[in-house]
């Protein structure tokens, strides 16, 4: 099998109906499966992903790194797209990576026997590197994708979130997330790439109240990643002068001023997360402390 997406959940039926349908093209007649553990969840999510023909695993939840490691482990495509359950693929992504998945699996068939002169494995070799951005070959890990980032409906074109390249679609063999509490990254020994057209789609926070608590939720985690580097020392500037810098930084610097009320409402709300992150960190540092 060439490809295997997949994707851990907890209580997503609002968002996986559109992420599930989207790679669809991807899987169908039998070109790649659908990876799904889920943690318990108490709404719709497992019956929609086996509706959508997806392997579905009930698993204890283990955190973000082990359970996404874990829904790797049980794939068997030799490509990884990795989505998150309020993202999605756009027709043109579908199309770039389908393109380059068979330009790959062309070029390896050639490489094994040349078979007709019409195609030489030179010929196969550019097209993929055309896809890829990059020469074709063993050590190739993976490939970059740009995401589009929605924020009250709206599409965040500046301020650090656009094209925001994230590495989703690496070799099974080759990578796996680092055990991270939060923001865990792909590490793979070897050269990436990045696809020439498409995006993924990021619904990330449709109202107000669902990006509060995300920032609550996360701001908990990072704290207890900023503890792992040492005491803070410094918890004033930590606490109010950084998420002022970060607010200059991505609203003013970055052109976030250009995604209208919407990007004012996301890079004030990022700065809190920023000051709650290290207060958090603060009063766990006192709580060890005493």
């Amino acid at each position: 099998m060439l490809l295997s997406v997949v994707l851990i959940t907890h209580n997503e039926e609002a968002n996986l109906p559109r992420t599930l349908q989207s790679v669809q093209p991807l899987v169908a007649d039998g070109k790649g499966e659908i990876i799904l553990v889920d943690s318990h969840s108490s709404d719709r999510t497992v019956e929609i992903a086996k509706s959508h023909g997806a392997k579905v695993f009930i698993e204890d939840w283990k955190g973000f790194a082990a359970q996404k490691n874990s829904a790797i482990d049980k794939a068997e495509g030799e490509w990884i797209l990795s989505l998150d359950a309020d993202e999605g693929v756009e027709p043109d992504l579908a199309q770039a990576l389908a393109d380059f998945l068979d330009g790959a699996q062309r070029l390896r068939a050639l490489q094994s026997d040349p078979g007709s002169p019409e195609l030489t494995i030179a010929d196969a070799a550019a097209d993929v590197e055309y896809h890829a951005s990059t020469k074709p070959g063993d050590d190739l890990v993976g490939l970059f994708i740009p995401r589009k980032n929605f924020f009250l409906g709206r599409w965040m074109r500046h301020g650090g979130y656009w094209p925001d390249p994230k590495l989703r679609l690496f070799r099974r063999a080759m990578a796996r997330f680092e055990d991270r509490l939060v923001h865990e990254d792909i590490k793979g020994n070897g050269r990436t790439g990045h696809i020439r057209y498409g995006a993924l789609l990021h619904h990330s926070y449709p109202t107000i109240s669902d990006y509060i608590e995300h920032i609550n939720r996360y701001s908990s985690l990072g704290a207890e990643m900023a503890l792992t580097k040492g005491p803070l020392r410094f918890p004033t500037l930590d606490i109010f002068f950084r998420p002022i810098l970060t607010f200059i930084y991505n609203y003013i610097f970055r052109l976030g001023f250009l995604d209208g009320h919407e990007g004012f409402l996301l890079h004030v709300n990022h700065s809190i997360y920023v000051s709650w992150k290290y207060a958090k960190a603060w009063e766990l540092s006192q709580k060890a402390s005493s």
